[in-house]
């Protein structure tokens, strides 16, 4: 019997290595505005995860709004090239979970237009039952509301049969808010020793661990 009966999956930073480029169209729609900023990396990258509302939240309303129109449209545009690749061993646990009969899907903080431009460019939508994008709830990551709409569209009334997998604070938090379980992904260019100390339930160090974590094995 399976550990759990759905796992969620955020997307960019855990199965698309997209976060160099997240962090390029941060900068790139400052350039666009303003003609630069003065926020540092550390900071802009504490927001991945993030819907855009909060990444630019220190702007007046129309700066925000003329910051996210310039990120959404530089960022579809690089993403249009294809420029963003799945990381090494994304399609072969997706494809070994999804044989153990075991449902999935992805929750994001992406809005569904950009989320499937790589989605179906990376050709990842033949491994879910469903995918969550940030109109679907009032409420974003870090609450939990995101990863409830998934399970509840997928029939588990059980959140401690769901797992979610993902790559920075912010997913960890929607996790525990939501009551499910919570794997950080090893490949994470978050800083990995401040989301160690948060005591995730599981580190998928290599992508092969992920499949053993859900049929209670050992790699």
């Amino acid at each position: 019997m399976n550990k759990y009966d759905l796992v969620l999956y955020d997307l960019d930073g855990t199965l698309q290595d997209s976060v160099p480029l997240i962090m390029e169209s941060m900068k790139a729609s400052y350039d666009i505005v303003l003609g630069g900023t003065d926020r540092t990396d550390e900071d802009m990258m504490s927001f991945i995860g993030k819907p855009l509302t909060d990444t630019f939240w220190m702007h007046d309303e129309e700066t925000k709004a003329r910051l996210i129109e310039a990120y959404l449209d530089y960022n579809c545009t690089k993403m249009k090239q294809n420029v963003v690749p799945v990381f090494p061993g994304v399609y072969d646990f997706l494809a070994e979970i999804r044989s153990l009969g075991v449902k999935q899907g992805i929750v994001t903080s992406k809005l569904e237009a950009s989320a499937m431009i790589t989605i179906d460019l990376l050709e990842l939508g033949q491994y879910f039952d469903d995918m969550v994008f940030r109109e679907a709830t009032k409420r974003a990551k870090p609450f939990g509301d995101p990863l409830i709409e998934a399970a509840k569209r997928l029939g588990i009334s059980d959140m401690k049969r769901v797992l979610y997998v993902g790559d920075a604070l912010p997913d960890l938090l929607s996790a525990r808010d939501a009551g499910c379980g919570f794997a950080l992904v090893g490949w994470t260019k978050m800083p990995m020793e401040e989301l160690i100390s948060q005591k995730p339930d599981y580190l998928v160090d290599v992508p092969e661990r992920l499949p053993c974590i859900i049929n209670g094995t050992e790699l």
